[in-house]
């Protein structure tokens, strides 16, 4: 079961350890060049598709099971139309005029591309401008499409070992389609 009382030091290690290797492998993946990322955007190199569908496949199923049987506990949060389209687009077009995501940013960094502090310093601005404006968002856009909790598999009204089944089907023959 988890353990509740495990030190803030403890989890910040563990999450730094995990940090390292998730950046390691994008690093090794290839998806912190500029070139791959952009390739991408403009639809001529599916590199970071596949990266980010293999670790959806992965991590699905490893939290299926982990939850399955009890060694974690999920805390979702709840599901904000208006929100998350607003975030998504923000995310957009901070990742289509910067060719970085916050991972990729990171691992690009790593790896001496210095053009990507560029890309960390606007994440830390932009991050600093939402911690100051969610008080207002809390009580405005939040509000709009308020779903409350709602998982995949509870909108589309079936098992949740159904939906992993329908998801590995789909996720790994749009895989084999883009080889």
């Amino acid at each position: 079961m988890i353990n509740q009382k495990e030190s803030k030091s403890s989890k910040l290690m563990k999450a730094s350890i995990f940090g390292f290797i998730f950046g390691f492998l994008l690093q090794k993946g290839g998806v912190a060049k500029y070139e791959v990322i952009v390739g991408q955007l403009l639809l001529q190199d599916f590199t970071v598709a596949k990266i980010i569908m293999s670790a959806i496949l992965v991590g699905m199923i490893g939290i299926y099971f982990l939850q399955r049987f009890h060694l974690i506990e999920l805390q979702l949060k709840p599901t904000h139309i208006a929100a998350n389209i607003i975030g998504g687009l923000v995310f957009g077009i901070g990742f289509a005029f910067s060719g970085y995501c916050p991972g990729t940013g990171a691992a690009a960094l790593g790896q001496g591309n210095l053009n990507a502090i560029f890309y960390i310093l606007g994440m830390l601005v932009g991050s600093i401008i939402f911690a100051e404006l969610s008080k207002k968002l809390n009580n405005s856009v939040n509000k709009w499409g308020d779903k409350g909790i709602l998982s995949l598999n509870e909108f589309f009204k079936i098992r949740k070992g159904t939906m992993i089944l329908v998801m590995i089907v789909l996720l790994t023959s749009i895989l084999g389609l883009l080889n």
